[in-house]
C-alpha cells in the first residue's frame, strides 16, 4: 500500500523522535522505562487517518503502556537497521510486530530507501539483465515497479517474488534474533476481494507476498502469532470516523478505519494482558 499526500494533514499526529533515530513517530512521545509494549509495523500500526490507532486502543483496554513505533509504508529493513528501535524493543516487556509486506525491502533485485521503504532507489545488475526491456528510471515506488514487471513477464516476475519471500524470512529472522524479549507477530490479513474496483494493481492485498509457510518459519522465535481478519462489516464502514482533507481522500479510502482498528485491538489486548503482568 503506497500513497503520498501534499499539504497540511487534517489530523495532527504529534510527531516525535526517540533517541538517535532519524525517523518520525506518532506521538505523543512516551517514556521508555518500566513495563511497556512496543509496536512495530507499517501504515496500519501508525494509524493513518484515524485518531485512535490500535496500539492506543490496546493501551486503553489493558492498562499497559503501549508505544507506537509504526512508520508509514515500513518494511522489515527499517527496524532491522535502526539501533534505537532495536534497543527499544529489547527493553520492552513485549514487542508486537505487524507483518509487513515483502515488497518494501532491499534484495538481490533492487534497493529501497533506508527510511521510506516503499521508495524504489535502483535496480541491481541482475534485475537489469533479467528485465532488459524495462526502463527502471521511470519508477519511484516499489509497488508500481512490481506491477510493471508483472505485466511484462509473469514468469520473470515470479523469480523476483521468490527472492522477496526468501529475503523477507531472512530479514525477519535477523530482527527477531536481535530482540531478547517476547515478540508477538500480528498478521492482519486483508480479506477483501483483491479484484475490487478500487484496487490499484493486480498484485494482491497487503501484506504483499507473505504466506503461511513464511510465517511458520518464524514461529520458533516468537511468543505467538495473532492472525486477524477484520470483518466485512468493519471494512464496509469505509472512511466513516476517519480524519482527512480533500487531497487525502483517495488515500483514506484505502486505509483501515476506526472499526477495523477496534477489531485488531480486541484481538491483541487479551494476549498483552496475559504476557504483561502489572
Amino acid at each position: 500500500m503506497t500513497f503520498e499526500t501534499t499539504g497540511q494533514s487534517a489530523l495532527d499526529y504529534l510527531h516525535c523522535r526517540y533517541g538517535k533515530s532519524r525517523l518520525l513517530f506518532r506521538g505523543p512521545r512516551r517514556k521508555l522505562d518500566g513495563k511497556y509494549v512496543a509496536f512495530f509495523g507499517g501504515t496500519e500500526t501508525y494509524g493513518k487517518f484515524v485518531e485512535l490507532p490500535f496500539p492506543t486502543l490496546v493501551e486503553e483496554q489493558t492498562g499497559r503502556r503501549c508505544v507506537n513505533f509504526g512508520c508509514l509504508n515500513a518494511g522489515a529493513d527499517l527496524y532491522v537497521n535502526d539501533p534505537t528501535l532495536i534497543d527499544a524493543a529489547s527493553r520492552a516487556a513485549v514487542t508486537v510486530v505487524q507483518v509487513m509486506g515483502a515488497q518494501n525491502m532491499s534484495n538481490r533485485f533492487y534497493a529501497v530507501h533506508p527510511r521510506r521503504n516503499d521508495r524504489f532507489l535502483r535496480a541491481s545488475s541482475l534485475m537489469k539483465t533479467v528485465f532488459r526491456e524495462v526502463d527502471f528510471t521511470e519508477f519511484n515506488f516499489t509497488r508500481h515497479m512490481l506491477s510493471t514487471l508483472h505485466r511484462v513477464s509473469e514468469e520473470k516476475y515470479l523469480m523476483v517474488v521468490e527472492e522477496l519471500k526468501s529475503a523477507w524470512v531472512a530479514r525477519m529472522q535477523t530482527m527477531l534474533a536481535k530482540i531478547p524479549g517476547a515478540v508477538v507477530l500480528l498478521w492482519v490479513r486483508d480479506g477483501r476481494d483483491p479484484c475490487r474496483d478500487d484496487a490499484h494493481d493486480s498484485l494482491g492485498n497487503d501484506p504483499l507476498y507473505v504466506d503461511d509457510e513464511m510465517v511458520d518459519l518464524l514461529r520458533p522465535q516468537l511468543a505467538g502469532v495473532l492472525e486477524v481478519i477484520p470483518s466485512a462489516e468493519a471494512w464496509g464502514e469505509g472512511t466513516r470516523g476517519m480524519v482527512f482533507n480533500e487531497v487525502e481522500a483517495p488515500a483514506a479510502a484505502e486505509m483501515p478505519g476506526p472499526r477495523v482498528h477496534m477489531e485488531i485491538a480486541q484481538a491483541v489486548a487479551p494476549r498483552i494482558t496475559e504476557l504483561v503482568r502489572p
